[in-house]
């Protein structure tokens, strides 16, 4: 579904991204992961259209997404940090994004109920808490149907039973078809969810595959202590 070739993005002298290539199956859950400035949110960022890349080439289902926006209808993205306007109620909001996507069969009310938000509706974003708001974004990425779903750290801010729906949520939409990509620092998260784990550091990719693999590759018990010794492998 995605194809990635070559992809080089700098920042001034910095090389956040030296000759990434990737190729990301239909259907698949994958945890983009990495230490801080390992180039995942440059590449999440790419794939939007967000960040424009020096060099390389973004495939989305066989087609160049360079230069062009119409092909964003198809992903839902859940930004890390959802800036709401502070003056509009969560229905106020919810209709708003309705009306700029323009799809049918939006089932926000099943969300709404998922995650109990049903006596937040009329309350003023700027008065809730970042659990609550972090309810509101997950309603609004997962309410439509498109094909790819990109989450930068999903379960920030949510009690357990929360977290319990969102991966539920996850599950459910995995079994539809859907192509979802993760970024998270909650280690046990990224190993109860995902299937595949793309590992970045320093601009390219270290590792691709299962978590299994990767404790293979690194000798190591766990995932956590997989994890560990790459890094301390790259502080050496």
């Amino acid at each position: 579904m995605i194809e990635i070739k070559d992809l080089h993005k700098k920042f001034g002298k910095n090389e956040v991204l030296s000759g990434v290539n990737l190729s990301v199956d239909r259907g698949k859950i994958i945890a983009v992961l990495g230490p801080n400035g390992s180039g995942k949110t440059t590449l999440i960022k790419s794939i939007l259209g967000m960040v424009v890349p020096n060099k390389g080439e973004i495939l989305l289902d066989g087609k160049s997404v360079l230069g062009k926006w119409k092909y964003r209808e198809s992903i839902d993205y859940l930004p890390q940090i959802a800036n709401f306007p502070h003056n509009l109620t969560v229905k106020e909001l919810i209709r708003m994004i309705k009306d700029l996507r323009k799809q049918k069969n939006v089932d926000d009310n099943a969300l709404i109920k998922l995650f109990k938000l049903e006596p937040f509706l009329g309350k003023k974003l700027g008065n809730l808490s970042g659990g609550t708001k972090q309810k509101v974004n997950i309603l609004l990425t997962f309410m439509f149907e498109s094909p790819l779903i990109i989450l930068d750290e999903p379960t920030s801010g949510l009690d357990p039973i929360s977290l319990i729906r969102l991966k539920e949520l996850i599950y459910s939409e995995k079994e539809k078809g859907k192509t979802i990509l993760i970024t998270s620092h909650i280690m046990s998260f990224v190993e109860e969810v995902s299937e595949e784990i793309v590992f970045l550091l320093e601009g390219k990719i270290y590792f691709k595959g299962s978590i299994a693999e990767l404790k293979d590759k690194t000798g190591q018990p766990d995932f956590e202590h997989a994890i560990a010794s790459i890094l301390t492998q790259s502080y050496a």
